[in-house]
């Protein structure tokens, strides 16, 4: 079963929750066992926060499973009502809730008659789609809603600010350093003179909502979530939209230079030129870096990338055109938007993997063995199983992905950022002879030809003696050719000899 299964992205009530708990004095219900609660103690560790997550399970026990709900779900929106005081409730089916074919949004339309808040239904199906669709589409209804009903209350304001000005979305608790993110992206806005007209939902209040028609344009940095209410924005005001990711130096200046044409087409003369040179040449280390003797160390290296669409898209590039490094394999687990990434990353690598199932990314990095990988934590700890290096760049994450120090992955810091990581991620110079001096950090553990799958093959004394022999940076992959070499044969076992005639073989 997926469930039980270690998955990249959460199930759609993760995404829900998620949406629901970055806005400001919004409370969220959620139908489902007790054990589904485990939201409120994820976000309470990895985000560090002081307050109480604003998510209530409404418990679905042997009672409900008897009986049904009846008041209890009605009850529990009644009483946040009273409690919090909330601008908003949502109230996020999940699959449990799908499963006993709960009406769910009888509950909403009952609790509205008496709830002094808005409540709302998420509009997610949880058997097709996952965390990330389920936080894009969450977001859209959300806004879709308040809008809405500005317009039907003539409350919405259409004018545009008077200064060029911009909506940032898709900014939400748990996101990959989308803190950081959010500040270096108002610090890039202002020096271009671009006001911030607000960033959603990451600490909105649902009341903001009606003035986002009034900014000149909808930036959406990471296309997994904020892509839909952009859309949506840009239907029904005529809202432009930028949507190119400023990570690495040459996305924060085509990004920049999008901006500049979205201002330009709305009869306001402004040249960015001048400032992505300067940016480029002087302000930002990573420009320098891609021209210094140890960036040229770096050439040729190959290189595994895995993630979300947004960073393992952007990753790609940057390792590729900006740092000369061989990316041999490019993928994500973003199924749903599979197109979107291979057509970005065309020609960037060798190959490209779209898999939600960290089995066969984890058997790919041990067969092409690269010199590092960028990943996500669980691409980390395949890493951490084949002794090859692995940088952190997407969710699924640890807590070690929150850091308290400031680190964007977006815009000219950003590319520092980007920099340092990848350069540390290599194993180089020094630190490469001496794991040849001394045999590398693990001179016990031999590993099979995949990570997913014991091996089949015998080995015996001798030839464990022979291995063991073997300098520990290259005994693992001398230990999978020869097994590969013993399977071709149809050889079970493994001795001296057949360890000598596989090398004999590889020539090696």
């Amino acid at each position: 079963m997926k469930l039980a299964y270690w998955m990249y992205a959460g199930p759609a009530h993760i995404g829900t929750l998620r949406i629901s708990s970055s806005f400001r004095n919004v409370h969220a219900i959620m139908h489902a066992p007790l054990g589904d609660d485990y939201f409120n103690v994820m976000r309470s560790m990895l985000e560090r926060e002081r307050n109480f997550t604003p998510v209530t399970t409404s418990i679905v026990d042997r009672n409900v499973l008897a009986r049904g709900s009846q008041e209890k779900v009605i009850d529990n929106i009644l009483r946040k009502d009273v409690e919090e005081r909330p601008d908003l409730i949502v109230l996020t089916p999940t699959c449990t809730s799908s499963i006993l074919q709960e009406d769910l949004q009888n509950f909403v339309e009952r609790a509205k008659e008496s709830a002094q808040c808005d409540v709302l239904l998420a509009d997610v199906n949880h058997y097709r789609i996952n965390e990330l669709q389920a936080a894009d589409r969450t977001l859209e209804q959300i806004v879709r809603f308040y809008l809405d009903r500005a317009q039907r209350q003539g409350t919405l304001s259409h004018q545009r600010t008077e200064q060029p000005s911009v909506n940032i979305l898709g900014m939400t608790t748990l996101g990959f350093h989308n803190r950081h993110d959010t500040t270096e992206l108002q610090r890039l806005m202002a020096e271009l003179g671009i006001t911030v007209n607000a960033v959603i939902p990451a600490g909105a209040s649902v009341e903001e909502l009606q003035h986002l028609p009034r900014a000149w344009f909808n930036l959406v940095p990471y296309r997994e979530v904020g892509l839909l209410t952009a859309q949506y924005l840009q239907e029904t005001f005529d809202q432009p939209m930028v949507a190119i990711a400023p990570m690495g130096i040459t996305a924060t200046a085509d990004c920049i230079r999008q901006i500049q044409q979205v201002l330009n087409q709305q009869d306001t003369a402004v040249d960015f030129e001048p400032f992505i040179d300067r940016q480029t040449r002087f302000a930002s280390e990573a420009a320098w870096f891609s021209h210094s003797i140890d960036c040229q160390n770096l050439t040729g290296k190959r290189a595994v990338v895995f993630g979300d669409n947004t960073h393992a898209a952007a990753f790609t590039k940057i390792l590729s055109r900006e740092m000369g490094i061989h990316v041999v394999l490019a993928g994500t687990y973003c199924k749903h938007d599979a197109d979107w990434f291979e057509a970005e990353v065309a020609g960037h690598c060798d190959r490209v993997l779209i898999s939600d199932d960290h089995t066969v990314i984890a058997d790919a990095i041990a067969e092409l063995e690269p010199a590092a990988i960028f990943g996500t934590q669980m691409e980390r700890h395949v890493g951490k199983r084949l002794n090859i290096p692995c940088g952190v760049i997407a969710a699924p994450v640890h807590i070690q992905n929150f850091p308290v120090g400031y680190r964007p992955f977006v815009g000219y810091e950003g590319a520092n950022q980007i920099v340092d990581l990848v350069y540390n991620s290599f194993t180089l110079g020094m630190e490469d002879h001496l794991l040849e001096i001394f045999g590398g950090h693990d001179t016990k553990e031999v590993l099979t030809k995949t990570v997913s799958a014991d091996s089949d093959l015998d080995w015996k004394p001798d030839g464990l003696t022979e291995l063991n022999r073997i300098p520990g940076f290259v005994r693992g992959k001398v230990k999978r050719n020869t097994e590969k070499y013993a399977r071709e044969q149809g050889l079970t076992a493994i001795t001296a000899e057949v360890l000598y005639a596989a090398k004999e073989a590889l020539g090696a």
